[in-house]
């Protein structure tokens, strides 16, 4: 299994990297598995979302140690947590977790992606979900999951990009910053079973 993928930049002769498709930025990424050593870089993007939007409903900062045992935990549970590096900078990462505990939904993932504040809108959550998927697909998952806090219209976005289909709304199901929060599902099948 390939566990680096540059991903959609191109090389130019004499090792240059020429326009990610669809993007007016020139750049070179790499989207590899994550290890524990990116974990430090991982929290300084969660924690941002954490203490600052109602996209995840964590309410306390994340340290890196315990980010290094999440990224074990999901990988060690046959799970991809994938990292999206541009130079030397990691700019996001997208990982699936199970679904639910019992054995019968072991087919079925709940996905994430999260990028560097500011990196929206450059095609680094596609990326990332391209290669989420792919690697789930191979990997034998039948349907992944996406949870969106409301409203996130960015998200909703991407999902539906990618062909998810919304099939679910709870109203009033999170409370963070002193009100309440909808979330909306999104489902995607990868291949029938």
């Amino acid at each position: 299994m390939n566990t680096n993928t540059i991903v959609p930049a191109r090389r130019r002769k004499h090792g240059r990297c020429r326009k990610i498709d669809h993007s007016p930025w020139e750049s070179c990424l790499n989207i590899r598995d994550a290890s524990a050593a990116d974990a430090a870089d991982i929290v300084a993007i969660y924690n941002h979302y954490i203490l600052t939007t109602t996209i995840s409903f964590e309410e306390e900062s994340v340290s890196a140690d315990t980010m290094a045992g999440r990224i074990a935990d999901i990988q060690g549970g046959g799970h991809p947590f994938l990292v999206l590096t541009e130079g030397d900078t990691l700019v996001g990462y997208a990982y699936a977790t199970k679904w639910r505990a019992r054995r019968a939904y072991r087919f079925a993932v709940e996905s994430s992606v999260y990028l560097q504040p500011g990196n929206g809108g450059k095609g680094h959550g596609a990326a990332l979900y391209t290669a989420l998927l792919a690697r789930l697909a191979d990997d034998g998952f039948h349907m992944v999951i996406g949870g969106i806090a409301q409203p996130n219209p960015a998200s909703v976005a991407l999902h539906e990009k990618f062909g998810f289909r919304k099939v679910a709304h709870f109203s009033d199901s999170g409370f963070k910053f002193g009100r309440w929060i909808d979330v909306g599902y999104w489902e995607l099948k990868l291949k029938d079973a």
